[in-house]
């Protein structure tokens, strides 16, 4: 028998449908003929607890730092030991075993580790699938591969995952028995990934709290000109009282030229129109349609992505939701009009659209190169029974189908008009902007941002009707919410100095993946370190108690670029792992130095936060760390090799 090993249940079904004949259902498994198609679900396997390697470190303690097993084991994780079982009575009956993970990193680790561990030694392929569709199944199985081609991409995968249990495991020891020398009876959680989050959130906090507003002066002035009226603001020069965003921050400069402006006539000096052309945005990638989401509906990620699951698993309204892909691929858009009508079917909004459509055009968004592992969320075209679902679910439902019908309407068309008058030796601007052709739009909003200016003309005078001084206040940064925190986490570049190590995050998704980043807000929330205070996510006292005590290597994302900096190499076989997990242990010495008990005393004494209950030290917690129990997986193409999982 030919046994292929798919990463989860849908693309084992998806798998077995585009074998030859009527697929007979087993236990844990699908018989098509001569293949039978098995499934993972997720991880099966996990990194070995300490004590497996040495029964001395199952007590905590801080001369057993670092611990850095000799040779490495996995362990069945406590759910997934049936689904083992049953894959390693099919492995013995194998005389071939396809490898169909998921086309990245993890998808790779994730069957290959599976099938290593159950001592097979016969041939192996890999099957490549991003696209569920029957059609597009067949062509891959058509075209097998050697698995051992693949066999770098392991290794980058492997790396990683160690990786994330000597950094996790040791560090989280550390710190919370360092946390017991400074009174604290609780654990102290380290991870690669969450870490730098609750550091991004603590440091907000902290600039937030630390503001001190001040005011500032805009001048607004009305013009007449030759056809009509309108508002423009004055651009003070360096030669005034500025901030560092060019404000004026004393009040007598603006009053006096007030004074001076009603009746004064000027002329037009710089008149820019322009004709602008915006597409419709992509469909959604999971963090995407988080963002969106929480803005629209004040949904939590975790509860958007809650939300996904039901309309994929449950319903099959959907398409895989744990993406991190904005494209779709170019064989859908002739089956687009159809998924579409199926979709909107009993629901008046989703009619109302797709009465709009036009199928004859096309966007960027079909594009095969840019999809990766897997393809934007797009509707199946199975209709919906929206009496069956929640409120909730049909609002998410709604927006992944308008984000992709919005790819049939036509690019939003504005005429944007900027002006700057010259009046008593002062520059005053004016923009504004009016709608060509709406496209798009309607389906998102039909707010303008700015109202149209009347005709102008360049060097036409204009004269003063009157002015007025405001006073306004400065505002301190936003505190991060759901959307807010995700999408810091999709660009968390932005949030670094070194221009190549933004370079390195931006190119490899950020902090977290797309099926990773609300589990981390969650669990975040649920050890103590984050509370919800209405939409926004505040640091408790124990959060920011803890990034004051680490060094601020561990709470900034440097880290996560370094490491897949190295991670690619491994994959390009320019780098080794040993030298990758060496280079990670000499770090981890110089880390681990640098845990102290008075430091962390006193930042849990003088730290300033939001109150909550941490949980408290379990037996469970005692054995196990952030970095190591996490069953969501990158998702990036394997070609890119940029995918880890985190902690």
């Amino acid at each position: 028998m030919r046994l292929i090993i798919a990463e989860k249940p849908s693309l084992a079904r998806a798998i077995a449908d585009a074998l030859p004949g009527s697929g007979q259902r087993l236990d844990g498994a699908i018989a098509c003929g001569d293949t039978t198609v098995t499934w993972c679900l997720g991880h099966l396997l996990e990194q070995a607890a300490p004590e497996v390697y040495d029964p001395a470190d199952k007590q905590w303690r801080l001369d057993r730092l670092p611990i850095v097993p000799g040779s490495w084991k996995l362990a069945p994780r406590s759910k997934a030991r049936g689904q083992l079982a049953v894959i390693r009575k099919l492995i013995k009956q194998a005389r071939e075993v396809v490898h169909a993970g998921d086309p990245d990193r993890e998808g790779q680790l994730l069957v290959q580790e599976v099938i290593e561990y159950l001592n097979y030694r016969g041939p192996v392929s890999r099957l490549l699938i991003s696209d569920l569709n029957r059609p597009a199944v067949g062509r891959a199985l058509d075209k097998l591969k050697s698995n051992a081609e693949y066999q770098p991409l392991f290794q980058a995968a492997q790396a990683r995952s160690r990786a994330d249990w000597l950094y996790g495991i040791n560090l989280t020891r550390a710190w919370t028995l360092t946390g017991r020398q400074a009174g604290f009876d609780g654990v102290l959680s380290v991870g690669r990934v969450q870490t730098p989050v609750l550091g991004l959130i603590v440091r907000r906090d902290n600039a937030i709290r630390d503001f001190r507003p001040y005011p500032f002066y805009p001048l607004r002035v009305d013009l007449q000109v030759a056809q009509g009226q309108l508002r423009a603001w004055w651009v003070p020069t360096e030669r005034q009282p500025l901030d560092d965003q060019g404000r004026l921050i004393e009040r007598a400069p603006a009053d006096a030229l007030a004074a001076r402006l009603s009746g004064a006539e000027g002329r037009l000096g710089k008149l820019e129109q322009s004709e602008k052309r915006q597409n419709a945005p992509l469909p959604y990638s999971l963090s995407a349609l988080q963002v969106d989401a929480a803005r629209r509906f004040g949904l939590s990620a975790q509860t958007v992505l809650d939300v996904c699951q039901r309309l994929y698993e449950q319903h099959k309204l959907i398409t895989y939701p744990r993406s991190d892909c904005r494209y779709l691929p170019e064989e859908h858009l002739p089956l687009a009009k159809k998924s579409l009508t199926g979709a909107c079917q009993n629901d008046q909004t989703l009619a109302g659209w797709l009465a709009g459509a036009d199928f004859s055009l096309r966007s960027k968004a079909w594009n095969d190169k840019q999809v990766g592992a897997h393809h934007a969320l797009a509707p199946t075209g199975k209709p919906a029974d929206f009496s069956a679902l929640s409120n909730i679910d049909g609002q998410v439902f709604r927006l992944i189908v308008r984000n992709v019908m919005a790819q049939f309407y036509p690019p939003l068309r504005t005429f944007e008009v900027k002006a700057e008058f010259h009046l008593l030796n002062e520059a005053f601007r004016a923009r504004g902007q009016s709608v060509l052709d709406p496209g798009w739009k309607p389906l998102f909003t039909t707010k303008e941002d700015a109202p149209p200016l009347p005709p102008l003309t360049q060097n036409e005078p204009c004269q003063a009707l009157g002015a007025g001084v405001e006073e306004k206040e400065t505002r301190p940064p936003e505190p991060f919410t759901d959307a807010s925190l995700i999408k810091a986490m999709m660009n968390i570049g932005r949030y670094v100095e070194d221009a190549e190590v933004r370079r390195t995050l931006r190119d490899t998704d950020g902090l977290g993946t797309e099926a990773t980043r609300a589990g981390i807000i969650e669990t975040l929330v649920q050890r103590g370190y984050l509370v919800r205070k209405q939409k926004a996510l505040r640091a408790t006292r124990l959060g920011s108690a803890l990034i004051a005590a680490l060094p601020s290597a561990v709470s900034t994302p440097e880290r996560t670029a370094l490491w897949e900096q190295r991670l690619s190499a491994i994959a390009e076989q320019s780098d080794s792992a040993p030298a990758f997990q060496q280079a990670l242990i000499e770090d981890l010495h110089g880390l681990l130095q640098q845990s102290d008990a008075g430091r962390l005393r006193s930042s849990l004494q003088t730290a300033q936060g939001e109150d909550a209950t941490p949980a408290k030290r379990t037996s469970r917690a005692r054995k196990s760390s952030s970095s190591t129990k996490s069953t969501a997986r990158r998702k990036s193409p394997a070609k890119h090799r940029t995918s880890r999982k985190p902690s």
